[in-house]
Formats: structure tokens, sequence, C-alpha cells
């Protein structure tokens, strides 16, 4: 047997190693970043009056003019409108996520009450047409202090 043949083996079988964890890396943190950097390229490129936006920042509000890299925003109640660049969006409000937001705020009882969706069934304010005896609001009580 040769003395230098398991040393090239040995050499060989790191450089394929090395190969393969270039390729991982490569499928599993490269591939992807540059996928989402095109996709919020792309989602900024298409931003056109009207659509809901947020901000990097967190501001909430509705484009009302844009520029070549400058768009305007008008936010809250007062209407105030300032520029933006358009690198400075984050996302699109989807209309469906409007509609829903707006829906699960207030949802409107047979007696005209108004109840929160997103409390539990057993957290809603009772009718004044409940006639319950206090044994049963005392366990419904001790049931919201058990789920904390």
């Amino acid at each position: 047997m040769d003395p230098g043949a398991p040393a090239g083996n040995s050499n060989m079988i790191t450089l394929v190693m090395l190969i393969a964890l270039i390729a991982v890396m490569y499928f599993l943190m490269i591939r992807p970043q540059r996928k989402k950097e095109r996709e919020i390229s792309s989602m900024r490129n298409n931003l056109k009056v009207g659509d809901d936006v947020i901000t990097i920042g967190g501001i909430r509000g509705k484009i009302v003019k844009t520029k070549e890299d400058v768009l305007t925003i008008q936010v809250g109640a007062d209407k105030v409108k300032f520029e933006i660049m358009r690198w400075g969006i984050s996302t699109v409000v989807a209309e469906s996520t409007n509609k829903q937001v707006k829906a699960d705020k207030v949802d409107k009882t047979e007696e005209g009450e108004e109840q929160s969706r997103s409390l539990p069934k057993r957290l809603k304010p009772k009718s004044s047409t409940d006639s319950s005896d206090s044994s049963k609001d005392s366990d419904a009580v001790s049931e919201v202090q058990e789920d904390k």
C-alpha cells in the first residue's frame, strides 16, 4: 500500500464535505432570503393609491399620492398627510383583514347590547334576562381564576 493514498482520499472527502456544506447553506439560508427580498421589492413597486399600508415604524395609513420613490400617506382621524420613502413600507393590509377587524370590534346581540367577540363565552356580560343564582356566578369566577 502507498502511504500517500489515504491522505489523498482524506483531502478529497474534506473537499466534498466543504462543497456540500456550502450547498446546504445556499439552499437553507441564501436562497430563501433572496426570494423574500424579491417579494418585498415587488410589493413595494406595486403600491397604488388607496392601499392601506403599515410602515416599518408601525404607522398605519392609506396611500393618497405616489411618486417615484416617495409616497404620501394619510393617517388618523384628522387625516394628517405626510411623505414617506417607498422603502419604508413594511406591509400592505389586505381588504379582507380590514373587514374582519371591523367585524371583530363589536358584535350586536338580539337585545341590542354590544359584546366583544374576542371574549370567551363564559366571560361575556350576562343579559338582564339571565336568571342564575349566585352559586353559578361564583363557579364562573373560579373558572376564570383557574385559567389565569
